[in-house]
């Protein structure tokens, strides 16, 4: 299952993406997390110190490497140096599991212990004063639309990402890679126009989205919601003690976070299982291939040289009877 966080800035995406991580943990469910934001909290917010986040390896610095290794042998791209954050798999790709080791997440990933499990994370790193000027957050985020390109997960399995703040999230065709999107909203105008613009946005791709209400204070909070988003609604999560100490640095252990709380974790959970018995692999490869063939278009060939869309694969098609093969088979 691929879960996706994405709301307005400080609508406590980050948050709510951070303890539905945890609940995962204390359900025993493996599950990969990634911070995408360009404010990277969800290490902190997940129990790490701020020094202890601000050294985990950065995912676009070991880009070089990530695709290397992604390529594989797959005779459609020349090089590693043609490949683009939209590059699909096709026959002789390697592919990625959630649920294995391998060169990726020993790079990358940081083995993260919570009170009633564990999870790996990984991060895109930070937009630095380097970056001010000559580069925008999309070239850091490039790395996980890969990882996500090539990533075949089974049922029962989790990975979380806290996207980018507002529309960013669909500035490129990574927001299609999800089975499920949660938009967090504060009961506000504003918060409602974030939901509309979404779900313009992700109407014609069939991306899955719910909204969590964040912030419901009493009745009137929840009526709101309920007439502007609909049945878009999910679940609402209020006030939380257990929240304000973790943001302090001092979080009781989780079991004690509030029912009302843990119950609006269990909803997105089981509509986050449901998802997964809707995917459809077919379009889901369909539409890697229609997003990489814009970004060849629009500027990948200038960049590189070549023709990107040749790198597509007619023949393949991601599925789940891959979860337990290390290469696309090559025909």
């Amino acid at each position: 299952m691929k879960i996706a966080f994405v709301g307005k800035g400080g609508s406590g995406k980050t948050t709510l993406s951070s303890l539905f991580v945890r609940h995962l943990a204390a359900e025993r469910v493996p599950v990969v997390a990634i911070d995408a934001d360009i404010n990277q909290h969800l290490g902190p917010a997940l129990g790490m110190e701020e020094d202890e986040a601000a050294a985990l390896p950065a995912l676009g610095a070991h880009l070089p490497e990530i695709k290397a290794y992604l390529r594989g042998a797959n005779p459609r791209i020349a090089s590693a140096e043609e490949m683009i954050k939209t590059t699909p798999p096709g026959r002789g790709s390697r592919l990625l599991r959630l649920c294995e080791d391998n060169p990726v997440y020993a790079a990358c990933a940081r083995r993260l212990d919570l009170d009633d499990g564990g999870v790996r994370l990984m991060v895109t790193g930070p937009f630095n004063e380097s970056d001010l000027g000559v580069a925008c957050y999309h070239s850091k985020v490039g790395a996980v639309e890969l990882l996500l390109n090539h990533l075949v997960d089974g049922r029962g399995e989790y990975l979380v990402v806290d996207m980018t703040a507002g529309s960013d999230s669909f500035a490129s065709g990574m927001f299609t890679r999800f089975d499920m999107t949660f938009l967090v909203v504060e009961p506000t105008r504003k918060g409602i126009a974030v939901y509309r613009q979404y779900k313009e946005y992700a109407r014609d791709f069939g991306v899955g989205l719910s909204v969590v209400g964040n912030k419901v204070q009493g009745a009137d909070d929840l009526a709101f919601l309920r007439d502007e988003a609909g049945d878009d609604l999910l679940a609402t999560v209020g006030h939380s003690d257990w929240v304000r100490a973790m943001e302090k640095g001092r979080p009781p252990r989780f079991e004690q976070l509030e029912e009302a709380n843990r119950q609006a974790l269990r909803t997105l959970h089981a509509r986050a299982d449901a998802a997964y018995e809707a995917r459809d692999w077919t379009r889901y490869t369909e539409q890697m291939a229609h997003f990489h063939r814009k970004n060849a278009e629009s500027w990948g060939n200038a960049r590189t040289g070549a023709d990107l869309a040749a790198q597509i694969d007619p023949a393949f098609v991601l599925s789940e009877a891959l979860v337990h093969t290390t290469t696309a088979p090559t025909g």
